[in-house]
């Protein structure tokens, strides 16, 4: 398959590691005021953008908008699990894996002709 149609999701890949970190990384840090939480978090969502919105733009000659979607969503869930073990040491549960499943479920429907 040509790069055109790997570039998107790896960028979006990209694009949810800074988001999760900018969404979720300062629970660790719960020491930190509260407005130096928001201007860090803005800082790191600065380089989110920079990999999201390009892989929109790129994404959207070979997928609709739907299925960019529906593609977010399931690489942020893999990102997510990964962040939590992996960062916050929380280990996903049983009904958490069955619930992210139910939502790949409903991005593959998105992606039926």
């Amino acid at each position: 398959m040509p790069l055109d149609r790997f570039l998107p999701p790896l960028l979006l890949v990209c694009s949810n590691i800074f988001m999760t970190f900018a969404w979720y990384g300062h629970l660790k840090h719960k020491d930190v005021a509260l407005p130096k939480v928001i201007l860090a978090s803005w800082g790191i969502a600065f380089f989110e953008y920079l990999f999201m919105i390009p892989a929109n733009r790129m994404g959207s000659n070979l997928y609709s908008a739907a299925q960019l979607k529906g593609m977010q969503e399931v690489i942020t869930l893999l990102v997510f699990a990964a962040f939590s073990f992996w960062y916050l040491g929380q280990p996903l549960k049983w009904n958490h894996w069955a619930g992210f499943a139910l939502i790949v479920a409903a991005a593959w429907l998105i992606f039926m002709e």
